[in-house]
């Protein structure tokens, strides 16, 4: 089963939207719909994959894991979320802990979510 959608609670939307536009492009998702309150991110098909909503607190800590086409879009991903002010949680590399092939990276946004791109192919 796939899931339909993620939605996150921010409490910054502006400092959010800058900071998740520039991560989640080399897994060519991108801004397509926004309002006051949320910015909803997708692949160009018109269907929402991950939004951001503003909450004035925002639920502690979560991790979301970004499937990634290949090992060069995990890095491509690490580099952005890093130049865009994102924490280090996890160079890209292969995790044998998790399993043989899972090669990721981890990063925390600016609320603190571990936010994870993972390629599980060679």
């Amino acid at each position: 089963m796939n899931f339909a959608h993620i939605g996150l609670a921010v409490r910054d939307i502006k400092k959010s939207k800058e900071f998740y536009s520039k991560v989640l492009l080399p897994l060519q998702l991108s801004v397509y719909r926004e309002k006051a309150d949320s910015v909803h991110f997708g692949t160009g098909n018109g269907r929402t994959l991950f939004y951001i909503h503003t909450r004035s607190k925002a639920p502690g800590p979560v991790h979301i894991a970004f499937e990634a086409d290949s090992r060069d879009e995990v890095g491509q991903f690490y580099k952005a979320a890093i130049i865009a002010g994102g924490k280090d949680n996890g160079t890209p590399g292969i995790r044998e802990n998790y399993a043989p092939n899972y090669y990721a990276a981890f990063v925390l946004d600016p609320d603190g979510n571990n936010i994870e791109a993972i390629c599980r192919t060679e």
